[in-house]
């Protein structure tokens, strides 16, 4: 594992650009307070356009892959300064094709039934040509003595191979790029003239947004050399929880009905619209949007398994709100790290899928500036000893915590008593009886939560609290459930129910029944008989003022995220044999005092 090492970096004047002579010493960046400054031109750089072999031949044409990459770096590289790389790989530079989702109106798979068809309408391309690859970073950071490398994913663009949406093939051509860099792939431009990265120091941090994100986190669980640092934001770390939850078919948000091949299409914009179209065939078999059951397909796409090669230091940011990549995937991911002693930092902050640029850019800037600086030229400067956590809280403060979840966070249990229908309770005692919901996918569960009266959710809350209620993690839903069908979709919601009425939902989660025993297997649900189903919630973090309630609603379908079968479906809540663990900052005390 690479730890932090201390290093002396002289702080130069910066002084005009001249040609370099047998006596002058080389240009070189300036470091105040830990932080690289401005000293460069960013619009007085070299800009070189090459394609970096990857050993994969994806697109199956009897050749390895190439990968189109980009160069943006100082002029003074060309006067002997070797610079570190900050590195984004995308799909989406050259834009995407409009691609139809899935139909998601569809009934449920039930074992030894007809599969339900679920089909999709014509793919157009929207191919065309490709626009100037930028970045709002790049002038940052070119004018801090730092070069910015693009490179195009495969499949994509001006790149060969095929996309996989997060396959094995993708990885290896993100890594091939910090290969290159390092002198361990080859690189040629458009004459097939051999280009190298002589102005390199070989240290290299992967940065971005989203897949953009995604792809450092699966660069870096190739332990590969000379790869010092990620930021993934907005990342994805296992594939399969962006478009599953526990066996059940679940959308990202504001995608219902994309999955994995609609994904890979929305990419394909290689020049050669064909070569590809085997493999993406290949996709939409294998995801199996029927059963929604973990597979080996999922298991490539799943970079958890590989945290133990993870060498690079990690720097997460996540949106509390992001319901796109939701918050599962980074903590499941820092969870990780922390416990295979990566050096580690999270940055969450209050709104969706976002670029923290967006959110807090001055203090943003700082601390990623401090980051690279750190990591990238050995700057001693403190940053991987601070405080893990830096969270914004709900009124848009900001606070720095030791780690995350917040130190003092421990699971309590509550349960829901009697009157679901309209408002039951949320007690540290068990309840009794039963209570059922009848499906109705047709109705948003945001609707349902609010509504004072409905068959088709159950809601359970405290009463108000008598002081602030923070949570700090994971909620989990352990429910003994009975069915009226062999197949249902499993939702629960955690609620702020405000004094004055309103109500909001925090974070929420789904299961599919069939699962009930493993993510990988599908077992059959005999209907009246009863099972234990559990609901692993988004983690969050949130706190819920006095005068607030804490709330509970159970529901099937979830109409903007689960697939959604034919209304009428039933199943059972057995009150006594329920219950909701909760990650409450100071524990069964904390609770008690807002219970009053």
């Amino acid at each position: 594992m690479r730890r932090a090492r201390s290093a002396v970096i002289a702080a130069l004047v910066c002084l005009p650009l001249v040609p370099a002579t047998a006596h002058a010493d080389p240009p070189a960046p300036v470091f105040v307070d830990g932080q690289a400054q401005p000293v460069f031109s960013p619009t007085d750089v070299v800009r070189e356009s090459l394609w970096v072999t990857a050993p994969v031949d994806s697109d199956r044409n009897g050749h390895d892959d190439k990968v189109y990459v980009e160069v943006v770096r100082p002029r003074a590289t060309e006067a002997g300064m070797k610079v570190p790389v900050v590195y984004q790989a995308s799909p989406y530079y050259s834009g995407g094709n409009d691609v139809p989702n899935h139909n998601v109106d569809v009934e449920l798979y039930v074992p030894g039934k007809p599969r339900p068809h679920a089909g999709r309408g014509e793919i157009v391309s929207a191919v065309g040509p490709s626009p100037a690859i930028t970045w709002r970073y790049e002038q940052y950071f070119t004018a801090r003595g730092f070069a910015v490398v693009y490179a195009e994913s495969l499949g994509t663009g001006k790149s060969t191979g095929c996309p996989t949406t997060g396959g094995r093939n993708e990885t290896i051509g993100a890594r091939s790029v910090v290969d290159w860099l390092n002198g361990r792939a080859e690189g040629a431009d458009a004459s097939g003239a051999a280009v190298s990265a002589e102005w390199s120091t070989g240290k290299v941090g992967m940065m971005g947004v989203s897949y953009n994100g995604t792809l450092p986190n699966a660069v870096a669980s190739t332990g590969v050399e000379g790869l010092e640092t990620i930021v993934p934001i907005a990342a994805i770390s296992n594939w399969y929880d962006y478009y599953r939850s526990d066996g059940a078919v679940v959308a990202a948000g504001g995608f219902q009905g994309e999955d994995a091949d609609v994904l890979a299409e929305y990419v394909y914009t290689r020049e050669d619209r064909d070569v590809c179209r085997p493999v993406i065939e290949e996709l939409l078999a294998e995801q199996d949007r029927v059963t929604g059951d973990y597979s080996h397909f999922w298991d490539e796409r799943n970079y958890l398994n590989d945290v133990h090669k993870v060498e690079a230091s990690v720097l997460a940011v996540h949106g509390l709100n992001d319901w796109n990549v939701k918050t599962r995937q980074v903590v499941q991911w820092y969870e990780l790290l922390k416990r295979h002693g990566v050096e580690h930092r999270i940055w969450l902050h209050q709104f969706g899928h976002s670029d923290p640029y967006n959110v807090n850019r001055d203090a943003w800037l700082v601390l990623l500036n401090r980051w690279m600086s750190h990591y990238l030229y050995d700057v001693d400067n403190g940053v991987e000893r601070e405080n893990k956590s830096t969270i914004q809280r709900e009124d848009r403060t900001w606070a720095e915590e030791a780690e995350w979840p917040a130190p003092g966070t421990r699971p309590v249990t509550v349960h829901p008593t009697a009157g679901g229908d309209t408002t039951g309770g949320l007690a540290v005692r068990r309840g009794k009886g039963r209570e059922t919901v009848v499906d109705d996918a047709t109705k948003r569960a945001e609707d349902l939560a609010a509504a004072a009266t409905s068959p088709h959710r159950l809601s359970y809350a405290t009463g108000a609290l008598a002081t602030d209620l923070r949570i700090s993690g994971t909620v989990r839903a352990d429910l003994r459930l009975s069915f009226s069908r062999p197949a249902a979709n499993v939702t629960a919601l955690l609620v702020d129910r405000a004094p004055d009425g309103s109500v909001k939902v925090v974070t929420r989660g789904w299961a599919d029944p069939q699962n009930r025993h493993s993510e990988w297997r599908t077992s059959p649900v005999k209907p009246g008989h009863a099972y234990n189903i559990r609901v692993n919630f988004m983690p969050d973090d949130y706190v819920f003022r006095a005068g607030h309630s804490l709330g509970v609603v159970v529901l099937s379908s979830d109409h903007d995220y689960t697939l959604r079968p034919r209304p009428g479906a039933e199943f059972t809540v057995d009150l006594g044999r329920s219950a909701v663990t909760l990650p409450v900052v100071g524990g069964r005390s904390a609770l008690h005092d807002a219970l009053g």
